[in-house]
């Protein structure tokens, strides 16, 4: 398993926005074989920071996923969102290896 973890800078202004984003994007990813873990929204300290995790089987997975990037018009609109609203300001995905507790 590879987990995607993104760090987001929004713009607090704009965090409905955001959140419509979100909820299209772990939509987009379970749809494409994926499982998200949730969006991860400032509830104290830095107004401005969210995070995001999802996982595929391997990053083959991941990549067939991220082949609809740009082409799907599910993943322009949500893109959309983003980029109409200006709610994201900067993004850095890191690849992860869970370790878990039975594993």
């Amino acid at each position: 398993m590879i987990t995607c973890v993104v760090h987001y800078t929004i713009d607090p202004a704009q965090i409905e926005a955001f959140e419509r984003f979100a909820r299209e994007w772990m939509r987009l990813v379970a749809k494409h074989g994926g499982v998200h873990h949730g969006y991860f929204l400032p509830a104290e300290g830095a107004s401005d920071r969210a995070e995001a995790l999802f996982s595929f089987e391997s990053l083959a997975a991941y990549e067939r996923y991220r082949t609809l990037f740009g082409q799907d018009p599910e993943f322009i609109a949500a893109d959309d969102i983003r980029n109409e609203s200006g709610c994201v300001l900067r993004y850095e995905r890191t690849f992860m290896r869970p370790l878990l507790p039975n594993g």
